[in-house]
């Protein structure tokens, strides 16, 4: 179940990435916000400009024109109050008839750092007087009292960390509270999907957010466990049929093999005729051999064969089934070279023995069968990290096309189609099959001798 925290993980990324986004978004929209909306000093500024513009002349105080030009613009009204008499010694034409001409010391103070009848004051420093700009009333927000605890201030990094931690863990405890049903849920969805390739019977609880996926998973897995049957029960009868269908050959076939052998042995009959019965009990021999290959091919596929592994050597193993062959061959046609290594006595594998000697004699058999006018087959052993059982022969051998559709192509007992195409017979499929039920493999090509060849590729036992 690796998926799971893996999918927690991934929730709690995105909800983090949401979060830092969130701020950021936020925290770049506000000080975008603030800039835009900010003073920047200017109302401070243009008061002292306006301040520091102020000239004294014969007649009185006056401002030059562009700067009463920008303030009018603006909707700003101006006063100039003397420094000693806190007296106005100069006005705009549109100041308020509200807006004194005559200051205390305290009301300087407030308007200092306040407001002028609602409208925001600024003030600026002169050569002789203090220049106040009232501005249309709403243009500006003023703190009026501005003072803060050192404590707070000193503390307020600490503090906004906190908080913004607290935040954080709170989103997410939330979060998490909220999609722990989707969590619970998708916990059994994902351990039924696992189930589904292994075969394994699925049934989910079918609520929660995703019970429509538990509902289309548990039908899913029924058609699945009912196609499992069905082809268990087809399987079965399959190989009960192969099986009857062997033992009920083999009575009569015997029966063949007997009067034939029988009719062999007739002395006062042609030698024309002999012969043919020669031919039939050769052939019945065959088909018998054949029969047998076609049972344990079956039970082998379906794994009905049990293997009984023991700890063998296959030195002698391959060198008493090719001793067995040529105590066979009377007429010498098949003669067996041993090319094993002298130096090689032992090479030990874990087993089933009359599996093994089934395959090699097998490989032995097809080289017999491929060549009616004999040939001669070199059997061999070699060990490395693997022990290698070769079987070749000089014979007629096979083209590229074949031995492509010997490692390549199935056997007509595992293929629906084209079956027309598969020539090799049982023999060689049992030996793949017995080879692969071993752990190992089996390669098929031409012999080092210029006939065909066949290696069984085992692991060696530890």
């Amino acid at each position: 179940m690796k998926s799971i925290p893996k999918l927690i993980r991934r929730f709690v990324l995105i909800l983090l990435l949401s979060i830092f986004l969130f701020l950021v978004l936020n925290i770049g929209f506000l000080v975008f916000y603030t800039v835009g909306h900010s003073s920047n000093g200017g109302p401070w500024t243009t008061a002292q400009e306006a301040a520091e513009a102020m000239t004294a002349t014969e007649e009185g105080y006056t401002l030059p024109e562009k700067m009463q030009t920008e303030l009018e613009s603006k909707n700003i009204w101006a006063v100039y109050i003397d420094n000693g008499t806190l007296k106005a010694l100069w006005h705009s034409d549109n100041l308020p008839d509200t807006v004194p001409l005559q200051y205390t010391a305290s009301e300087i103070t407030s308007l200092t750092r306040g407001y002028i009848n609602d409208c925001p004051t600024f003030t600026g420093t002169g050569e002789e007087g203090l220049m106040i700009l009232g501005y249309p009333q709403k243009s500006f927000w003023k703190h009026m009292y501005p003072s803060w605890d050192y404590q707070m201030i000193e503390s307020a990094p600490r503090t906004v960390l906190l908080v913004l931690g607290g935040n954080i863990l709170l989103v997410m405890l939330i979060y998490l509270g909220a999609n722990s049903g989707l969590l619970r849920s998708v916990r059994p969805i994902v351990d039924g999907i696992r189930r589904l390739p292994e075969g394994e019977p699925v049934r989910l609880k079918e609520k929660g957010i995703l019970s429509e996926l538990a509902f289309h998973l548990n039908k899913a897995s029924e058609v699945l466990q009912s196609q499992k049957y069905q082809l268990m029960k087809k399987d079965a009868a399959r190989a009960n049929w192969i099986a009857g269908v062997s033992h009920d050959i083999r009575t009569p076939l015997s029966m063949v093999m007997g009067y034939a052998g029988q009719i062999e042995n007739l002395t006062y009959l042609r030698e024309e005729d002999r012969k043919k019965a020669s031919a039939i009990v050769r052939q019945s021999r065959r088909m018998k051999g054949l029969i047998n290959d076609l049972n344990l091919a079956s039970k082998m596929e379906y794994n009905m064969q049990p293997l009984v592994r023991e700890d063998i050597n296959a030195v002698a193993l391959a060198r008493q089934v090719a001793v067995d062959f040529i105590n066979m061959d009377v007429e010498g046609r098949y003669p067996i070279e041993w090319e094993t290594e002298d130096a090689l006595t032992v090479c030990r594998i874990y087993a089933d023995k009359e599996l093994m000697k089934r395959a090699i004699s097998n490989l032995i058999q097809n080289s017999m069968n491929h060549n009616e006018d004999g040939c001669t087959i070199y059997v061999s052993v070699a060990a490395g990290g693997y022990c290698v059982i070769s079987v070749e022969d000089d014979g007629t051998g096979a083209s590229d096309e074949q031995i492509e559709k010997l490692n390549h192509a199935p056997h007509y007992m595992v293929c629906d189609t084209n079956t027309t195409e598969q020539r090799h017979g049982l023999g060689l499929l049992i030996v793949k099959q017995i080879a692969e039920s071993h752990g190992g493999c089996v390669e098929i090509g031409r012999g080092g001798h210029g006939g065909f060849g066949v290696k069984i590729i085992l692991p060696v036992k530890d």
